[in-house]
């Protein structure tokens, strides 16, 4: 009976080699068609290899950690039904460490989880054989995945909301990743070094790297000046309750503050293209477009996916685009296309309870907003002292093209949009 060859998925044309991370399988299973195998990190995403064809795994060639190349041939399945294709292949069938305690029916329907499911049930950490399929021929799919995964978050948290926000009156909750990464485990056990003062080392991941990497080149290369100014929300907050609700019907996606700062920023970077810009050699490069990056944190990393032409993108579109990013960030389901590019980035680190940070720069664009955490803060109003919920914003700039007096009258302009929005739709 014929080998299979499973190959490195085509990775992108700036992209030479990529890392292997667990293998899911070992040789001597039996796998399933388009059952993930292993996944490959580049340094920007993370792809799925899946079993090309039904059968068993007979040879691995490529073990986890190893660093492969776009098309390189990673493992060997050998074609057919199980038993089949186990003689043909020399190598019996793995059986499980431990018996398992399902009947035959439960462990069929988890032999046919699809993909996609199977990577949602990973990330609950509930057992394959514990879900009921609802797809052709009881296939469990990725709605029956995640239904259950709902159904034990919320066991778990007595009914509540799962996603954290570091302000839950007035803050900024745009990017649900806070919760993504809660649920990853640390790289090390501090429980296993105990007070014998060990020492772990633990290899970077690919994205680590390469964001080390962007972080020393933006500190190298550009003059990074940070300037500040605070906003008062109140005028987006009373505007979002008072619409919130019919705006979650009208367009099925929550209103959040997110696409505000969007718009605001946008309107901000047409008033001051500079701020837009870019250098190229000795060249600046004006960029007729508005690009923006929104920095996304995911179990693997800081990911920052592009809102493309995000001046025009309507409110409900810019919403309905970050929700989804923080979605696919967190499974690492990210397209390269998506994390290229970008001509202006906003870094939201209020969902996690920042009041203050000066963001770095991400090359080789020339500017990063830092929004943060909206607290009820004293502050002073025709001479009597009020509480308003304030956020302090901060602006990055590479000084070598943006003077101070265009980056502070850009953050200026942010913060007149966002205390008086019918600029946004006036266009003022």
């Amino acid at each position: 009976m014929a080998n299979i060859e499973v190959k490195v998925p085509q990775l992108s044309e700036s992209i030479s080699e990529a890392t292997l991370l667990q293998w899911k399988k070992q040789p001597g299973a039996a796998v399933v068609a388009d059952e993930i195998l292993v996944e490959v990190e580049t340094d920007k995403v993370v792809l799925d290899v899946p079993a090309p064809k039904s059968g068993v795994l007979a040879e691995v060639l490529a073990p986890g950690g190893a660093s492969v190349t776009s098309g390189q041939v990673i493992a060997r399945i050998a074609e057919g039904p199980a038993e089949r294709a186990a003689e043909a292949g020399g190598a019996p069938v793995a059986a499980p460490a431990t018996p398992p305690p399902a009947p035959p029916a439960a462990a069929a329907a988890a032999a046919i989880v699809m993909p996609a499911a199977a990577r949602v049930l990973e990330e609950a950490g509930i057992a394959r054989d514990a879900v009921a399929g609802t797809g052709r021929g009881g296939r469990v799919t990725k709605a029956d995945a995640m239904a259950a995964a709902q159904a034990a978050s919320s066991t778990a948290t007595g009914g509540g909301e799962t996603r954290g926000t570091a302000a839950p009156q007035h803050g900024a909750p745009a990017i649900p990743a806070a919760a993504a990464l809660a649920e990853v485990a640390a790289p090390i056990d501090p429980a296993a070094l105990g007070n014998n003062r060990l020492e772990q080392r633990v290899p970077m991941s690919r994205l680590r790297q390469r964001v080390a990497e962007r972080l020393v080149q933006s500190q190298s290369t550009a003059a990074i000046l940070t300037t500040f100014n605070e906003v008062n929300m109140q005028p987006v907050i009373e505007l979002r309750n008072r619409h919130k609700e019919r705006f979650e019907k009208e367009h099925g996606v929550k209103l959040g503050f997110m696409s505000f700062f969007v718009k605001a920023a946008v309107h901000a970077l047409k008033r001051y293209p500079i701020v837009n810009a870019s250098i190229d050699g000795s060249d600046i490069v004006y960029h007729g477009y508005f690009d923006v990056g929104i920095a996304v944190g995911s179990p693997r990393g800081l990911v920052v996916p592009v809102l493309r032409d995000a001046d025009a993108q309507t409110f409900s579109e810019i919403e309905k685009h970050i929700a989804d990013f923080g979605r696919r960030a967190g499974e690492g389901k990210l397209a390269i296309e998506e994390l290229t590019g970008g001509t202006f980035t906003i870094s939201n680190g209020g969902v996690f309870g920042s009041m203050l940070s000066t963001p770095i720069i991400n090359p080789p664009q020339s500017a990063i907003l830092g929004v943060h955490a909206t607290k009820d803060r004293p502050v002073a109003e025709n001479g009597q002292v009020v509480i308003r919920p304030m956020n302090y914003l901060a602006l990055s700039y590479d000084h070598r093209i943006i003077d101070g007096r265009e980056a502070v009258l850009f953050l200026v302009a942010i913060k007149e949009a966002l205390e008086d929005p019918g600029r946004l739709l006036l266009e003022m």
